[in-house]
C-alpha cells in the first residue's frame, strides 16, 4: 500500500503514512461510502445487460468492490437464469413431442 500524498510505502496496519503524516483512514472511509448505495442498481444493469456486467466487474474488481461484486452477481444469475429457462422448454418441448407420438 502507498500513500496518495506522498507515494511513499504504507506498513499493512498502518493509520498514518510515516513519512508525511497523512491519514490512511480517512480514504477508505470516504471510499467505502461512495459505492455502498448504488450497488443494487449495478446488480439490476448486470442482470439485464450481462455483458455489461460481466465488463464491470473487470473492471472495478480494486477499484470499487461492493459496485463490482453485485455486478457480476447480476450477470451470473441472468445467465443461469437463460440455461434453466432454455433446459426447462427443452423438457418442456420434448415432453409435448412424446406425448403426439
Amino acid at each position: 500500500m502507498f500513500c496518495s500524498k506522498c507515494g511513499a510505502k504504507i506498513p499493512k496496519n498502518s493509520e498514518f503514512c510515516p513519512e508525511c503524516g497523512n491519514s490512511i483512514k480517512e480514504v477508505s472511509t470516504v471510499e467505502m461510502q461512495e459505492d455502498s448505495g448504488t450497488s443494487i442498481g449495478w446488480g439490476i444493469l448486470g442482470f439485464f445487460i450481462p455483458m455489461v456486467g460481466l465488463i464491470l466487474y473487470l473492471v472495478w474488481k480494486t477499484d470499487r468492490p461492493k459496485d463490482s461484486k453485485a455486478a457480476g452477481i447480476g450477470a451470473l444469475a441472468s445467465v443461469i437464469l437463460g440455461i434453466l429457462s432454455v433446459v426447462f422448454f427443452f423438457f418442456i418441448f420434448f415432453a409435448a413431442l412424446a406425448s403426439t407420438i
